[in-house]
């Protein structure tokens, strides 16, 4: 049987932990190979794995999270967890009874699990997690307005893609943009590859990715470039070279734009003890 553990209650070691407004926020280190047996929290949560990775069962399914992998978590959600070899960083949304009832009117909390690997989702949970890391007057409003955001995410997650099946062609040229992520083509060479109008392909990939081409991108080498940064030691100017900036200024911006910090901060915290 699964244990029931209290709010706010996780294992690990807690580096930094907050609250506002019926949000609790909190970041957590692990040691490697740690084992955490079957258990379940008492209030909803979404966190992110900033480094390392673990694999979490829940019932007969499995889950494999990884560096950026985000999951939301339903209150009373039984999970074990099992880490792998490398010590493992993770940063925690709770969202306390407080927070859904005055949420409610904007936005539902989802009743059923959500996960997934970078995009919208991870960068605007990396974004409120640096208006965290980094408080002022203003954090409380950011943070509260990224949740809803955050919610509104989950919530099309949950329901499925709006505008139907990605057509084959749409998904080749996104699987084309996420494994090679150093080039930059045209959008008429893109086109002319899945054999469509450059314009069909614009209206189409904003229409199912709910992003442009250009954003897409950027976000995926963003992506590759927070992997590289938590997981390895290459220096920066490497890091963006391979993700395929042409100068580490225009990294630096980008980097800031998608997850609300630079790449150097992001390394130090990820590294921190």
């Amino acid at each position: 049987m699964a244990s029931t553990a209290e709010a706010s209650q996780f294992y690990g070691v807690r580096s930094a932990a907050w609250q506002h407004g019926g949000l609790r926020l909190s970041e957590s280190t692990y040691p490697s190979n740690l084992k955490m047996p079957f258990h379940a929290h008492d209030q909803a949560y979404l966190g992110i794995v900033l480094s390392g990775g673990y694999t979490e069962r829940v019932g007969t399914n499995t889950r494999e999270c990884k560096s950026l992998s985000t999951v939301f978590h339903p209150r009373g959600e039984s999970h074990s967890v099992a880490f792998h070899n490398s010590r493992v960083r993770i940063f925690r949304i709770e969202i306390t009874g407080e927070w859904r009832a005055s949420a409610g009117q904007f936005v539902k909390l989802p009743d059923r699990p959500a996960e997934s690997d970078g995009g919208p989702l991870a960068s605007l949970v990396l974004r409120l997690r640096n208006e965290f890391r980094s408080r002022d007057p203003w954090s409380g409003l950011a943070i509260e307005g990224l949740a809803l955001e955050m919610i509104a995410e989950l919530g099309r997650s949950c329901a499925g893609k709006p505008d139907g099946q990605v057509p084959a062609w749409l998904d080749g040229v996104r699987q084309r943009l996420a494994s090679r992520i150093a080039e930059t083509p045209t959008l008429a060479e893109l086109a002319a590859g899945a054999g469509v109008h450059p314009v069909h392909l614009a209206r189409e990939f904003r229409k199912h990715f709910r992003c442009t081409i250009g954003d897409f991108i950027r976000r995926v080498r963003v992506e590759f470039a927070c992997h590289q940064i938590a997981e390895t030691d290459a220096p920066l100017s490497e890091v963006a070279l391979a993700a395929g900036f042409y100068d580490q200024s225009h990294f630096s911006n980008i980097f800031r734009r998608f997850t609300g910090t630079t790449p150097a901060a992001y390394r130090m915290i990820c590294r921190a003890s």
